[in-house]
């Protein structure tokens, strides 16, 4: 399924999946916050520490594979596969966004 995401969305998705994860600041607000998995990071150096760690703890990848709009949220359900228990699961993406760039994200 072809889905169209927000371009923010659809860049944070290409870093997850592997591309330099410096490249944060490119689709975050500098004061955003992300909640995953019991932890809350906030502002850009802690976001991108969040996601090289995640990456190394699970080296996963994300096809996001539905979108929907809720008011000022956007929620992608996406199918993860990686080294873990599991794999691979659905998980929803909800994003808020602020301008160009992403305000909050929270995956569960």
């Amino acid at each position: 399924m072809n889905i169209q995401l927000a371009k923010p969305i659809d860049k944070y998705f290409d870093i997850s999946n592997g591309i330099d994860s410096a490249q944060v600041k490119e689709c975050f607000t500098s004061n955003a916050t992300v909640y995953d998995e019991g932890g809350t990071y906030q502002d850009l150096a802690s976001i991108e520490f969040w996601l090289q760690e995640t990456r190394k703890k699970y080296q996963f990848s994300a096809k996001p594979i539905s979108v929907d709009t809720k008011e000022q949220l956007v929620i992608v359900v996406a199918e993860v596969s990686g080294k873990f228990p599991g794999s691979p699961i659905k998980l929803n993406y909800t994003f808020v966004l602020s301008g160009e760039k992403i305000q909050s994200l929270e995956i569960a």
